[in-house]
């Protein structure tokens, strides 16, 4: 099963440090394979190095897409993490 979604990153770091940190540690928690675009540039979510490499600033819009079992539960997931601003 594929999932898709798109969601601006509106915490004032952007997915840097502690916040890409966060991310990736959300993302290992499911099977599926996950990827984050931004302008292009797609990368593994569940690399820290991948996160780091988009960098993603205030405001930016990254895209949000998973594939295999648990999918659409890891995008949902995702996408509130980034709305939710990283709990900051």
């Amino acid at each position: 099963m594929e999932k898709e979604a798109t969601a601006k990153v509106l915490n004032k770091v952007g997915l840097h440090a502690r916040p890409a940190t966060l991310f990736v540690e959300a993302a290992k928690r499911f099977s599926c394979e996950i990827r984050v675009e931004k302008e292009g540039l797609a990368v593994d979510a569940k690399s820290i190095l991948g996160i780091l490499r988009l960098g993603a600033e205030y405001g930016s819009v990254v895209k949000i897409r998973a594939n295999g079992e648990d999918a659409e539960e890891a995008v949902r997931e995702l996408v509130s993490l980034i709305e939710r601003r990283f709990d900051e």
